[in-house]
């Protein structure tokens, strides 16, 4: 079920109406109910993945408590736990990525040995739902939280719909807390609420929907693309991806607000940053701050040397590239950025005197933009023939519609700087808002008169 469907529509606010009307006590076995519901929606047999995981994280938890005083028995639940999980998501994503590897290795060697290709269906928001368990038994077995004994809350902490299929990456501490505690309704949930649904609607279905088009267009034949075309058309992809996670995202969180739970920022203009190591405390926030605090801190962040450093910055972007798919190609754009992140580093080192704000600003964006061509081109050979066209066609533009684009643009700002919590008078904002909900429409009903829905692009990470 997609949040820009009808079906959605329908059935959030049932679930949350019905959640309001219920008893407290009550309330955990609906939303998992429904957070099962909303899942199965894609493939009912696929939620077994779900609960076994849920199953075996539960059990290691409640197994690190008993066995407290026992150190090799609570290492070896947790390395079970991480096994479990990362061997669930290497079977579904990654195990023909590198049987592919292999067979290509041995071909090399001359030897006719070739691994079978399992061509297994890719499970919506494994990425998502393992690295959520995993971070529970890791704060467990680190002292930083009790293991949660009731089943059915902690089944609903790793299955909460809202955010289920494509984040935020929440942590134990922010979500069973709030899913735990009686909630009640406070008025301030629906404005901001709704708010975050609208703006996250109109980022997806008005301006990502939009650009998808001329994306689409730039890199459908890559043979016949010119180089105008692979850079503007990578730069829109940046937009589009952006309005299309964070769009998911602030929907995923609007929802949240109405069953009264507060779930993390995932963005934060990221495209205001001002430095590459700026733009990843604002892109994907759940997903930096889960890769810093289980891989980049525990291999020695920044005290062990510059090398070590390094090294450390490089291995957490080859893994956040990987974790995004199975193609070389998102290794290549993780490696981009450890790359930007490390020379960064290096001119800190130097003491080089930091460049103004805009000119930061502006390298930051230019940089980060063009990073996003290998992460769009669909494989290394598509890749190599996007690179090869960047030299042709210079002498004309794509014949796009400009001032569409630039309106669009600049809708988005707007969407950007909008806040309910600013003293706006109730008429601009009901204006504002009543527009934003038309423009909302009319990108849907263009969107399913053409070629249907538009699924969220994190949707197959």
């Amino acid at each position: 079920m997609n949040f820009n469907s009808l079906e959605f529509l329908l059935f959030a606010p049932a679930v949350i109406i019905i959640h309001w009307l219920l008893p407290h006590k009550l309330r955990k076995y609906w939303l998992l109910a429904a957070s099962y519901f909303f899942y199965m929606c894609w493939n009912p047999v696929l939620i077994l993945l779900i609960i076994f995981s849920a199953a075996v994280d539960y059990s290691c938890s409640l197994g690190m408590e008993r066995f407290r005083e026992s150190s090799g028995i609570r290492k070896l639940l947790l390395m079970t736990s991480i096994f479990v999980n990362l061997g669930l998501l290497f079977s579904f994503k990654y195990l023909d990525f590198f049987g592919s590897g292999f067979n290509s290795l041995w071909s090399l060697m001359g030897m006719d040995t070739r691994m079978p290709e399992f061509d297994l269906i890719l499970p919506v928001g494994i990425s998502f739902y393992t690295f959520q368990t995993m971070s529970y038994t890791i704060d467990v077995y680190r002292g930083r939280m009790k293991p949660e004994r009731d089943p059915v809350m902690f089944a609903l902490y790793v299955s909460f719909f809202p955010q289920l299929v494509a984040g935020p990456i929440e942590r134990p501490g922010n979500l069973l807390p709030q899913l735990v505690r009686e909630r009640k309704w406070e008025p301030e949930n629906l404005p901001r609420g709704c708010f975050l649904m609208i703006r996250g609607f109109f980022k997806k279905l008005v301006v990502a929907d939009t650009l998808a088009v001329l994306v689409d267009g730039a890199f459908a034949a890559p043979e016949s693309a010119t180089g105008p075309m692979v850079i503007l058309g990578t730069i829109l992809f940046g937009f589009q991806i952006y309005c299309d996670f964070s769009g998911y995202s602030d929907i995923a969180r609007g929802t949240s607000n109405l069953l009264g739970i507060d779930l993390m920022e995932n963005f934060h203009r990221p495209y205001s940053a001002i430095s590459v190591r700026d733009f990843w405390k604002r892109w994907h926030i759940s997903l930096t701050s889960w890769f810093t605090d289980y891989v980049y801190i525990p291999l020695g962040g920044s005290r062990k040397g510059l090398a070590r450093h390094c090294l450390n910055l490089m291995v957490v972007f080859l893994l956040s590239g990987l974790w995004h798919g199975a193609e070389w190609t998102f290794v290549i754009w993780g490696a981009i950025h450890g790359l930007m992140q490390i020379c960064e580093v290096l001119l800190d080192r130097t003491g080089v005197k930091k460049p103004h704000p805009l000119v930061g600003w502006a390298c930051t964006f230019t940089l980060v933009s063009l990073s996003w061509l290998p992460f769009r081109a669909a494989n290394l050979e598509e890749l190599g023939i996007l690179l090869g066209q960047l030299s042709t066609g210079w002498g004309s533009a794509p014949d796009w519609d400009f001032l569409r684009l630039g309106m669009i643009l600049l809708c988005l700002t707007l969407a950007e700087r909008m806040d309910y919590r600013k003293k706006v008078p109730t008429q601009t904002r009901a204006l504002g808002y009543f527009y934003a909900v038309l423009a909302i429409c009319v990108g849907w009903l263009t969107v399913l008169s053409g070629n249907g829905q538009n699924a969220f692009i994190y949707f197959q990470f």
